[in-house]
């Protein structure tokens, strides 16, 4: 489990860089690297959003 929580928490990183890119510059780095909703950039939008997901996991843990 340990694992993907840090897979998770990557990913989630990853996600919110991504944003800041976006809301400072207008600049999505994901449609630079995989273009504009490709199969891939939804694969990579769809992975960040499970791991938001999963990442609510990781409030119980946050004490120990």
């Amino acid at each position: 489990m340990k694992v993907l929580y840090y897979i998770s928490l990557t990913l989630v990183i990853i996600g919110a860089l991504n944003w800041l890119l976006v809301g400072l510059f207008e600049f999505n780095l994901v449609s630079m690297i995989f273009g504009e909703m490709s199969v891939l950039s939804r694969v990579i939008y769809t992975l960040v959003g499970v791991a938001g997901l999963i990442s609510i996991g990781l409030y119980p843990k946050i004490d120990d």
